[in-house]
C-alpha cells in the first residue's frame, strides 16, 4: 500500500475543505490548487472524481466553488483514498493460483498488512486531520516566539 500522488492532493483539497466545512465556505479550483500547491487541471479531474464518489458537492455561481458533501467527523481516510484509488485497492484478491506454497504465505502476510493499513485509515477522519494541523501550526509559532 502507497501513498500516492493522486491520494496525496485529493486528501489535501478534502483538508481544505474540511477547515472550511463549520463556516459553510466554498473553496474553488484555484483557491485550493494555490494553498496545496497542485495543478489545476489535475485537481479538477480529482474534484470530479470526488464529486462522484459523494464526498463533495459543486456549489455553481459567482461565489461558488466546492464544499464537503458531510460532516468532516464522517468521512474517514479509507472512504477517500478508496473513492481516488478504488475499491479494489482496499481489498486485492489474493492468488490461490501461486506456483507455490512459499508465495502462498507471503501473499497472506501482505494481505493482512493491507488489512492493518486500511484498519488505521478507517480509524481517521477529515477532522482529525484538521485538529493535527492545528496543532502542527501552534507548535511551529511556539517555536519562532
Amino acid at each position: 500500500m502507497e501513498l500516492s500522488n493522486k491520494s496525496e492532493y485529493a486528501l489535501l483539497a478534502l483538508l481544505e475543505l474540511a477547515s472550511r466545512y463549520s463556516n459553510g465556505e466554498s473553496l474553488q479550483i484555484r483557491q485550493m490548487a494555490v494553498l496545496q500547491d497542485i495543478p489545476n487541471r489535475y485537481l479538477e479531474q480529482l474534484l470530479a472524481t470526488l464529486r462522484r464518489g459523494g464526498l463533495i458537492k459543486s456549489i455553481r455561481g459567482a461565489k461558488g466553488g466546492y464544499v464537503l458533501a458531510r460532516d468532516p467527523r464522517k468521512i474517514t481516510l479509507l472512504e477517500a483514498w478508496s473513492c481516488i484509488e478504488g475499491v479494489e485497492s482496499i481489498t486485492p484478491k489474493l492468488d490461490h493460483n501461486s506456483n507455490t506454497v512459499d508465495s502462498q504465505l507471503i501473499e497472506e502476510v501482505w494481505q493482512e498488512a493491507r488489512q492493518a493499513a486500511n484498519s488505521v485509515l478507517e480509524g481517521y477522519t477529515l477532522q482529525d486531520l484538521c485538529e493535527r494541523r492545528s496543532r502542527h501550526r501552534e507548535k511551529e509559532l511556539m517555536y519562532y516566539i
